[in-house]
């Protein structure tokens, strides 16, 4: 058998690209520079799965900020505002994932939505009547070129035009359909093209076949691929899956004229069965993703070589393949010294998932596998699973009762209990948490994270930049107040070092958007708190104003989706523990005066199942009481807020109201507030906060551009229930942008109360 990978980390084993790219954003490197970077890190990385003995290493799969947005670019799916700007095709490319405020214009960024059920962002293409899809491939082919000439033939990667014209944004009365002819004559020009230049395998992504389809979706897809299949080219042309399984489609893919399938044997529940049921291909080469592409956890040789022993009886051919890009998890365990070894030694980052390719093909290729050292030491590692129970949390979660998921009074009633106590203006100001994370603030936690500074003095500087913070949100305006959070380095990652239960990495890092990359914990066993986490900052910030100031938490949901969770429990099991821990966080905070408290749930739609029918029996059925079962002990008069972003919420829309917070803050701006009249439509009863501006955008909005995103939020939302605040934290932009738009903010608040007065 041979070896492949659907996709590999970007930013570098020290985040390189990261950093260059945020020294270009500042001016401090040259576009050649950045450039230059970014090739090393590719032929390093070439390289580096090239001497692991991958058969098939893919290109481009490699990006500056964000693959879909590299494909809408690749095809012309520029929008006018960002070509006017008459910019090079590398600033055209930031202003498109950031915004641009410059002397040629002033435009908004792209929407940025989640990548299917991960932490990952990307650029949503906009599609409108005068778009005219055209390849330009030379990002493609240089990349290609590229490594053929460090004597690398790889395997090109693109976004399939399915999943394209599905995740598109149509913004004029053209629909996929109406592009189905131009979108398939470009990736046509781009197959001959590959395949002129010596590719023999090219791959596209579809892992939009993982939905719930209807037959006009399997409609487009052979109207899109007929034209592409129809042709012999040299290449093989592989189609790509992940995320799912392919019930709706595979009896339909086995008759079409792909010379490869991938198929997601990890989170495809049904992906053996439906080979069990209805055969594959013999013609056809299949790339089985037997290596989990999302977590973290070394392969079950075992378990793995018994799949592919039934899976050669349906298919001669077997690719041994990563169920889904690495993109997803961390670059390698070779710099974790901080974690025991027998702990380690569990774990597989993206350079170890290569090394376990190599070793399943070795073993696939051994006549008595169960006798090789690679076998034997895997078996002991399974055998000898870390212990991870706590009795008094099994105890806690089994002590439940319904009643504990419940919270009194009904919503109606503490909404008026809260309003006589709080005493907040109409259209009260808040932000989502975090303020900018200066250089300074970053100093004082490496400082003490690495022993250059004690605690008392770590704490004397926080303290110091939390009574700054607050002076000036009293200065702004600010209604509701926030300490700054310049103690966290990452809203889950802080409560999880705070929580027993986790595990915690030096270098672990995964992009989440752009040059945003976070470390996210492992779930190692039982969670439980154990000391209190926020109250002491909290109280203390309180202490500073008569203005509210907000608690700030991470909710369960959240924590365990952007955790590396167990595998040896269910989810629900996990979250319940998280929950309860949480719970015991906010009651303490209630009791040390604090009135609001904010528990986000930036992740609540992260996990959800891509297919609809799997909704409420495998995810919103626990998920959903998570969140009650964190607040429900609570008095009336203390106000629940949380917070969402970056995912789309309308067909869950009626689920988030039941989570029975008091106020649910969005992010909005991106989308173009598309979520209020999902609001509207369901009758939405919690206090809400859409957010007025875009927060990843280095761009400062107006107080009239603010003023007329309320104005158009007051047309689906009652005054009484509208709340005023960015889309998300503060804490990735400068304070030179954050002051003046947070005044703007306030100043949109105050015009709309007195023209309404």
């Amino acid at each position: 058998m041979k070896t492949s990978i659907i996709g590999f980390p970007r930013i570098g084993f020290h985040r390189e690209l990261k950093f260059e790219t945020e020294k270009y954003f500042k001016g401090q490197i040259s576009q050649t520079q950045l450039l230059q970077t970014a090739r090393t890190l590719r032929l390093d990385h070439l390289k580096l799965q090239a001497q692991s003995g991958l058969n098939y290493i893919p290109s481009n799969d490699f990006s500056l900020y964000d693959g879909m947005l590299d494909t809408a670019i690749a095809l012309g799916a520029v929008p006018s505002r960002y070509r006017n700007l008459h910019l090079d095709p590398v600033a055209t490319c930031f202003a498109m994932a950031r915004g641009y405020q410059g002397t040629n214009g002033d435009v908004k960024a792209l929407a940025m939505k989640k990548w299917f059920n991960t932490n990952y962002h990307y650029m949503v293409p906009e599609l409108d009547d005068d778009t005219v899809l055209q390849l330009n491939a030379s990002k493609i082919l240089t990349e290609f070129q590229e490594a053929k000439q460090s004597g690398i033939i790889t395997k090109p990667v693109v976004t399939g035009p399915f999943t394209f014209l599905k995740l598109a944004e149509y913004t004029g009365r053209k629909t996929a359909e109406d592009f189905c002819d131009s979108i398939s004559l470009a990736y046509r020009d781009l197959i001959h093209a590959l395949s002129d230049a010596g590719a023999e395998w090219i791959q596209f992504d579809e892992p939009f076949l993982v939905h719930d389809l209807e037959s006009s979706d399997f409609a487009l897809f052979h109207k899109l691929y007929q034209p592409l299949l129809s042709e012999k080219v040299s290449a093989g042309i592989l189609l790509q899956t992940y995320f799912g399984d392919l019930r709706d489609c595979y009896p339909d893919l086995l008759q079409m004229n792909f010379d490869g399938i991938g198929i997601d044997f990890t989170e495809g529940v049904q992906s053996l069965s439906l080979i069990r049921k209805y055969g594959f291909s013999k013609d056809k080469t299949l790339f089985a993703g037997v290596i989990n592409g999302k977590n973290i956890w070394r392969n079950d040789y075992r378990g793995t070589l018994t799949l592919l022993a039934e899976l050669k009886q349906y298919a001669p051919d077997i690719v041994l393949n990563t169920s889904c890009s690495l993109l997803h998890v961390p670059y390698t365990t070779a710099g974790e010294n901080g974690i025991a070894p027998e702990k380690l030694c569990h774990l597989a980052f993206a350079c170890e998932k290569l090394t376990e390719l190599a070793d399943l093909k070795h073993l696939t290729e051994t006549a008595r596998p169960e006798d090789d050292c690679l076998y034997t030491s895997n078996r002991k590692l399974f055998a000898h699973r870390h212990e991870c129970r706590n009795e008094n949390v099994q105890s806690a979660v089994a002590a439940l009762r319904p009643s504990d998921f419940i919270r009194e009074p009904a919503f109606a009633q503490r909404e008026k209990i809260q309003k006589e106590a709080l005493h907040l203006p109409l259209f009260p100001t808040t932000t989502i948490g975090s303020f900018p994370q200066t250089a300074d603030v970053r100093k004082n936690r490496a400082d003490y994270r690495h022993g250059r500074t004690d605690r008392a003095a770590y704490d004397t500087f926080n303290r110091e930049k939390i009574k700054e913070c607050i002076a000036l949100q009293e200065k702004i305006g600010l209604d509701v107040l926030v300490h700054g959070e310049y103690e966290r380095n990452d809203m889950v990652e802080y409560f999880g070092e705070n929580l027993d239960g986790f595990l915690f990495t030096e270098n672990a890092w995964v992009q989440s958007y752009g040059t945003r990359c976070v470390k996210p914990p492992i779930i190692w066993g039982d969670v439980s708190r154990k000391a209190p986490i926020t109250v002491d900052t909290a109280v203390y910030a309180q202490s500073l104003s008569k203005k509210p100031v907000k608690g700030m938490l991470t909710g369960p949901v959240t924590i365990l989706n952007w955790s590396f969770p167990r595998e040896d429990i269910t989810r629900k099991e996990s979250i319940l523990q998280i929950a309860l821990a949480i719970r015991a966080e906010v009651l303490d905070l209630e009791v040390h005066g604090i009135r609001i408290i904010q528990i986000d749930e930036a992740a609540l739609r992260e996990k959800l199942p891509l297919r609809k029918s799997d909704w409420h029996s495998e995810y919103l059925a626990f998920a959903i009481p998570a969140f009650r079962l964190v607040h429900s002990g609570v008095k009336p008069e203390t106000q629940i807020h949380t917070h969402m972003c970056y995912s789309e919420f309308g067909d869950i829309i009626r689920e988030i109201d039941d989570m029975d917070a008091d106020v649910i803050t969005f992010e909005a701006s991106r989308s173009n507030l598309s979520i209020l009249s999902d609001l509207k439509a369901a009758s939405f009863r919690t206090e809400v906060g859409p957010g007025v501006y875009d927060i990843h955008s280095p761009r400062i909005p107006s107080c009239e551009e603010i003023t007329s995103a309320l104005k158009k939020m007051l047309e689906y939302v009652p005054a009484e229930k509208l709340w005023v605040n960015p889309d998300c934290g503060l804490k990735t932009r400068a304070e030179k942008e954050t002051v003046p738009s947070l005044t703007n903010l306030v100043a949109a608040a105050r015009f709309l109360r007195s023209s309404l007065s």
